[in-house]
């Protein structure tokens, strides 16, 4: 009797003492944060001056009350040119790393030796989308791990006399007489949200609007002018934008939305006189090593998570997005390959975070590195930046001041540590000022079709 007495005991301090280990290691968890859903969306040739809330007198109340809501980054750096900006984005990789220079190198990128932010984050368990432009980048969205997407051919397409067609998940389709291109992009976003609205998804959002040719809106009096044309295009961009922020709201998805917005590049030449800051015209535009060629919008509003109505001067560049977004999502980062980026996660939920000491912008044969006073060129080009976006004043070598020495070896370090001449180069014909496809010197070129076909 004594033997089962004890025996009892014993199941029962064994039975406690689990109840107390299980308490503990409960205690232990901490809640796991669900993972927010991520929409990027990237507008095509709007700079600062564009946008209401970066000093723009254009009208964009939907686009404003996303920064008045949530974080404006007033210092986002991309490439100046469409297709080397959306590499940087999509990959994390600089594109002297990539190849994707300009876009006459847009094959320079293959799947299965750049790795872009979809396959990350569909292993991380996402829904993942591609809405809108393509072209500047080889094969196609769903060649790249796209899940869904809808693309159409070039840039700056919105009605069936520019583009007769688009391609919707492997299957080529007629835009209808009368239908905007840039509604039926947006119908095609919102049936995706809808459809995968109980697990995370990433949505990347290149727009077609304001690229040209500025053409009339659903919204456009007859017989507008050029300059009453391109404010229509702007505030369509940003009623679409206001649209979207409605759905989310009638599915009760803000509060688990990240959404970005984002310019690709600086204002294209036909709006770089109008699209002044604060009445000022910035300095240079989309082509140019300028800040208006790489300078770029930067909004992120996250309901309940991103502070309201903080501006921060932080530096970012482009190569920071692939990071961040894979942060957000959990997602692994790819092994054996070197990233560029700079996670500004935790400013998003109101920290301090580890911002970036200088930025680099490239397009094709030139570069520069950008710290908040000073920018350093790939020709040692010296510039004080202290007056930007307005002006970049060079300083004569016989003339720096302390200031700009300290600064010049810092970023010359910089420069050395990245070492973008002996990365991959710019196609023969660049190199050697030889007529590219665009008839013209120099290797700049316009945005094009992609000749492969989006499968």
């Amino acid at each position: 009797m004594k033997s089962i007495r004890s025996l009892t005991k014993i199941i029962a301090a064994v039975g406690t003492l689990g109840v107390i280990v299980g308490c503990i290691t409960h205690a232990a968890e901490k809640p796991v944060a669900a993972k927010p859903n991520i929409i990027l969306i990237l507008s095509d040739d709007v700079g600062l001056g564009d946008i209401g809330c970066c000093g723009g007198h254009f009208k964009t109340p939907h686009i404003d009350s996303l920064a008045q809501s949530g974080i404006r980054f007033s210092q986002c750096y991309s490439a100046p040119l469409c297709g080397p900006s959306r590499c940087e984005l999509l990959t994390g990789r600089y594109p002297f790393r990539t190849g994707l220079l300009n876009n006459h190198s847009n094959q320079a990128i293959q799947p299965g030796k750049e790795t872009m932010i979809p396959t990350v984050m569909k292993a991380a368990g996402y829904a993942t989308a591609s809405v809108g432009k393509w072209g500047q980048m080889s094969f196609g969205p769903g060649e790249w791990g796209f899940d869904e997407y809808l693309v159409f051919p070039g840039s700056g397409r919105y009605w069936r006399d520019q583009t007769t067609t688009y391609r919707q998940n492997g299957e080529t389709k007629n835009l209808p007489a009368g239908t905007y291109l840039p509604d039926l992009m947006h119908s095609f976003l919102v049936d995706f949200i809808a459809k995968h609205k109980e697990q995370p998804f990433f949505v990347y959002y290149p727009m077609s609007s304001i690229h040209g040719p500025i053409v009339r809106t659903p919204d456009s009096t007859p017989g507008a002018g050029k300059d009453q044309l391109y404010a229509d295009n702007i505030a369509y961009m940003d009623k679409l934008v206001g649209k979207l922020m409605d759905e989310l709201d009638r599915q009760h998805l803000r509060e688990k939305t990240l959404v970005i917005f984002l310019g690709d590049n600086g204002t294209a030449h036909f709006g770089a006189d109008t699209a002044t800051v604060g009445g000022r015209r910035i300095s240079g535009m989309k082509g140019t090593m300028q800040e208006g060629g790489s300078r770029v919008p930067f909004i992120a509003n996250w309901k309940g998570t991103t502070p309201e109505g903080r501006v921060l001067k932080d530096l970012v560049d482009f190569s920071d997005f692939f990071v961040s977004v894979a942060n957000l999502g959990g997602a692994k980062l790819p092994e054996g390959v070197t990233l560029d980026g700079h996670s500004f996660v935790p400013q998003l939920r109101g920290e301090t975070g580890a911002p970036r000491d200088w930025a680099y912008s490239q397009l094709g044969p030139k570069w520069y590195v950008r710290e908040q006073g000073f920018k350093l060129t790939q020709g040692g080009e010296l510039f004080d930046m202290a007056n930007a976006p307005f002006e970049e004043k060079l300083v004569p070598a016989e003339a720096e001041s302390a200031d700009a020495k300290v600064a010049r070896t810092r970023l010359q370090a910089a420069l050395d540590t990245l070492s973008p001449a002996t990365g991959k180069t710019a196609p023969a014909d660049d190199k050697k000022g030889k007529k590219g496809k665009n008839g013209k010197k120099g290797g700049l070129a316009k945005d094009k079709p992609n000749k492969r076909k989006n499968k």
